[in-house]
């Protein structure tokens, strides 16, 4: 409506953005109705709103045909200056599609085709280098097959070679093939335990060759090679009067056997401490502990103690074979004597999966060079069990297991322990020589591996105490 018109409606009241229409209907209904009516009057306040309405229609009508022309001018401006708007959106939303598609031409799609030829490369990498990891193990494969034979004596004949060149007999000197099978396992074993992409086994799990080739020939072959090193340190003897007592193994007479019992024994310790498990953890040299070597070696010690318990045992009980016992007893002790020898002049061989504790840029300082150079492989040895001396260990040990042995034949009675009683001086002399004579080594045991041969006897280390302990445990039983 126009301003000035006059007007009984209160535009304010419908205005007023807190306007209630059931709140007006209900002013409306009281005002025209007294509060105890029963029932109240709706047609006027119904006629009112009705009125009201029409008022405001009429007030509308008015004001657009008043307003018309304004009105469609109005219009028509908005409306030309919206087709000009949309005109040139129009255009702008072409050039910006024109430029759209260029890219997409120029970029998108010479990016996809990059993308794709970046896909095929990668995958022809890891292709390639998965051939390439197939192709080293097939031939590490190889290459452990041909030290197996050699190992086992079935390789070929020294005049069969491929290219004309002698090998070695096959089967006598096979135990030199132990140390680089060793060394093939373990560059298997590397290949076959990655698991980080970018190394250079990852992946090999999924060929079926490589699977074949772990489980039906790797394996085996490895324990085969660990057989073969555990076997050569439990038979190994220098001694000939320990024939009696091994009749498996050949008894070295001379130097150029005593010098290939000693290279068969590093050959077969060295094998042992690479093959020996990784403990987690593990990175260097120095956090290694060769688990198969020391069980094998403790193994050799304690077959020598209870072969010696045993025998010794069986001697007191028939003292006419008490010498001969004695003799292999002390042999016995001798063979210990060389294996400790030997395993001192052993250094740990390089562990291909184990970082060595020192660069080889940077020089040592003369302590760790010094303390490196007394690290051998009878050091972990000693130190598990818990001793500073091999053959130390050997005689206390019989001692501590034959004196309860003693003491049950004196609890007996009878020939044996009267017999025992009657010539415990003989005995207590007896087994002082025997001790003393296992420390009396023959040289050619001892300078085997150093390139010349001994034909005197060595005198190694003072064993008046474990000759005492041995008496003790025997004749101290016996009483006076």
């Amino acid at each position: 409506m126009v301003e000035g018109d006059p007007s009984y409606i209160d535009y304010e009241a419908f205005l007023d953005p807190d306007f209630s229409p059931s709140s007006f209907a209900n002013t409306l209904v009281t005002s025209t109705n007294n509060a105890t009516d029963t029932p109240l009057d709706l047609s006027t306040p119904l006629s009112r709103v009705l009125f009201d309405l029409q008022e405001i229609d009429t007030h509308i009508h008015a004001l657009t045909t008043r307003s018309a022309l304004s009105l469609l001018s109005h219009t028509q401006s908005q409306t030309a200056a919206a087709d000009n708007i949309l005109k040139e959106s129009g255009t702008q939303i072409a050039s910006v599609t024109q430029g759209y598609e260029r890219l997409q031409k120029e970029v998108v799609q010479k990016w996809e085709a990059a993308d794709k030829a970046r896909v095929a490369a990668e995958n022809s990498l890891e292709t390639v280098r998965l051939a390439r990891a197939v192709a080293r193990c097939l031939t590490l494969g190889r290459q452990l097959e041909s030290q197996v034979s050699e190992i086992t004596g079935r390789g070929p004949t020294p005049s069969s070679g491929p290219d004309g060149a002698t090998s070695p007999s096959p089967g006598k000197d096979g135990f030199r093939a132990l140390e680089r099978a060793a060394y093939t396992i373990l560059n298997l074993r590397e290949m076959f335990s990655a698991t980080t992409q970018g190394e250079e086994g990852y992946g090999l799990d999924r060929v079926k060759a490589i699977r074949t080739l772990r489980g039906e020939f790797v394996i085996p072959a490895e324990n085969m090679v660990k057989s073969r090193a555990q076997q050569t340190i439990s038979r190994f003897s220098l001694s000939s009067n320990s024939a009696s007592t091994n009749s498996q193994s050949s008894m070295p007479s001379g130097y150029k056997q005593a010098r290939d019992a000693r290279a068969r024994l590093a050959t077969a310790a060295i094998t042992l401490y690479l093959l020996s498990p990784l403990p987690k953890g593990a990175s260097t040299a120095a956090d290694y502990k060769p688990e198969l070597l020391l069980s094998t070696l403790q193994g050799f010690m304690h077959t020598a103690i209870m072969t010696s318990v045993n025998a010794l045992a069986r001697a007191l009980t028939q003292l006419p074979i008490m010498n001969q016992t004695l003799a292999d007893t002390s042999a016995r002790c001798q063979d210990i004597v060389a294996l400790e020898s030997i395993l001192k002049n052993i250094r740990p061989p390089p562990h291909p999966l184990l970082a060595s504790t020192a660069t080889s840029d940077e020089p040592a300082p003369e302590s760790q060079t010094a303390a490196s150079n007394k690290y051998n492989l009878l050091q972990p040895l000693l130190q598990a069990l818990d001793t500073s001396s091999l053959p130390s260990y050997y005689w206390r040990s019989i001692a501590s297991s034959l004196a309860p042995r003693v003491q049950d034949i004196v609890n007996r009675g009878g020939v044996s322990s009267r017999t025992l009683r009657s010539n415990r001086d003989r005995l207590r002399v007896e087994i002082k020589e025997c001790v003393l004579r296992a420390s009396q080594v023959s040289a050619t045991s001892l300078l085997a591996e150093k390139g010349r041969p001994g034909t005197d006897t060595v005198v190694v280390g003072n064993w008046e105490r474990e000759a005492a302990v041995m008496v003790s445990s025997i004749v101290g039983s016996l009483g006076r």
